[in-house]
């Protein structure tokens, strides 16, 4: 089997998409539509299994290498400039994707002619918490509610995790790395952090970000839990590569399932929507993301597409940014030589607030809706929904499908009834999967991105691993 871990994780992970889709196929046409789908629902477990263990070790990940990541910065006034030039590079951003998407929109005008008579309603509400809202709920959330509700698949997936960190540590240990009490602390923090999987991860950023500027400004005083934080985040990151090796196996079963049960059909019904966002998508990747690679950093970007096809091809899979997000720092950090300070700061945010394919997406739906339906768009119209897609896009959650359900408020600039808003979302939902794997590509991809910008203005990117040919 040593051949198998040979391959480029990247090229196994293509390789689950495309005998995957094969699978699926093959198994509807042969066992039929109901008892392929009833055996291809059964496989889902494997997929279930990879994406259940990646989502209980996010909130670990994110506060050790965020904490770890501050206090690598060395001084809290560097942490301002970063946070600054992070959040306004996703915000530029996210204003050309709501032009792309407006444009595809346009162009392709997806909406016309499409019959929404058998759309099944589907209600979503149009109301959008308010801030303080917002806030109460993160506050007075239980973190520990998806633990302690004694969930089976939770406990055992709880107990694998554990295992794997304690491995995790003893190799290093084995290794030569003499901190048994580190590994001890590593072991309890990172259970504390599995446990507490259900915790709403802006506040595990805020809390990791406040938690290390005070660190930082405890000097030398500080000193031994900077140590601390700079093995644990090396070390989460070791548990996460060794779960990272189900993603072909996880990719397989998930792919299969989608494409068995929704079929390559379903595009037929929405071929100009599907469209236009894969090329919108494309579109922004390419001009966006590479103009910033190749024209204002001026690196070539074919190293950078090339250095996150892994995190790529997970996103593709898991249609989640959160999920994605292990391997998305291990690209940046070992492909594209982006600093461990950079990439534990950097990408945490992204993941929760740099949704650009989400504002694509929201785009160009609006204008697929006033198409089907026949609403009169004035071009101020065109401005408001980019505004408010970009708005509602930010700090989405990065799970599958959550977008769809914020496209509500979108179409309330424009007086959309709440009846054919429930029509839209009803007609769309059973194969929002397929447009919502390719819109956290970009999601992912801009999140890269933006730390590989960072990184270069701030002096913290290894150009010499950036350019490597070795990757190839």
């Amino acid at each position: 089997m040593a051949w198998w871990f040979e391959i480029k994780l990247w090229k196994r992970v293509f390789l689950g998409l495309a005998l995957g889709a094969a699978f699926g196929l093959a198994i509807t046409k042969f066992l039929g539509a109901e008892q392929g789908g009833a055996f291809l629902t059964e496989l889902k477990i494997v997929g279930d299994i990879f994406i259940g263990l990646i989502r209980l070790v996010i909130i670990p990940l994110i506060f050790m290498t965020l904490v770890a990541g501050v206090l690598a910065l060395g001084d809290p006034a560097k942490l301002g400039t970063i946070g600054l030039k992070t959040i306004g590079l996703y915000l530029v951003t996210t204003f050309f994707a709501n032009i792309i998407g407006l444009g595809m929109g346009t162009i392709f005008q997806p909406g016309r002619g499409v019959d929404l008579g058998d759309a099944v309603p589907r209600e979503v509400s149009v109301e959008a918490a308010g801030f303080w809202d917002r806030i109460a709920g993160m506050v007075t959330k239980n973190p520990f509610e998806q633990f302690l509700s004694g969930s089976p698949m939770t406990l055992a997936l709880t107990a694998v995790l554990l295992v794997i960190a304690i491995v995790v540590a003893r190799r290093s240990t084995a290794a030569g790395e003499k901190k048994p009490k580190s590994g001890i602390l590593f072991v309890g923090l990172f259970a504390l952090g599995v446990a507490a999987a259900s915790g709403d991860i802006l506040v595990v950023i805020f809390s990791s970000i406040i938690f290390g500027i005070i660190v930082l400004f405890m000097r030398s005083a500080g000193e031994p839990v900077s140590r601390f934080f700079a093995y644990a985040s090396d070390k989460v990151l070791g548990v996460t590569q060794i779960i990272m090796e189900l993603a072909p196996f996880g990719v397989f079963a998930l792919i299969a399932w989608v494409i068995g049960t929704r079929g390559v059909e379903t595009f037929t019904a929405i071929f100009w929507l599907v469209i236009a966002v894969y090329l919108g998508c494309f579109l922004h990747m390419a001009i966006v993301y590479g103009g910033i690679v190749k024209l204002f950093l001026r690196l070539p970007f074919i190293n950078f597409f090339r250095g996150i096809l892994d995190a790529q091809m997970v996103a593709y899979s898991t249609s989640s940014s959160s999920a994605t997000l292990p391997v998305t720092i291990s690209n940046v950090r070992q492909n594209l030589g982006v600093s461990k300070s950079i990439a534990g700061s950097v990408l945490p945010l992204g993941a929760t607030i740099n949704m650009d394919g989400t504002a694509l997406y929201l785009g160009i739906v609006a204008l697929f809706t006033a198409q089907a339906f026949g609403y009169q768009l004035e071009p101020y119209h065109y401005g408001l929904i980019a505004v408010t897609a970009a708005l509602v896009s930010i700090g989405a959650a990065g799970i599958p499908s959550a977008s769809l359900f914020l496209l509500a408020t979108v179409l309330e600039v424009f007086d959309v009834t709440p009846e054919h808003t429930a029509l839209v979302v009803g007609f769309i939902f059973p194969f929002d999967r397929l447009l919502d794997m390719m819109r956290t590509v970009v999601n992912v991809t801009g999140d890269a991105t933006v730390a590989v910008t960072v990184a270069k203005t701030e002096g913290e990117l290894d150009e010499t691993v950036f350019l490597s040919k070795a990757k190839q």
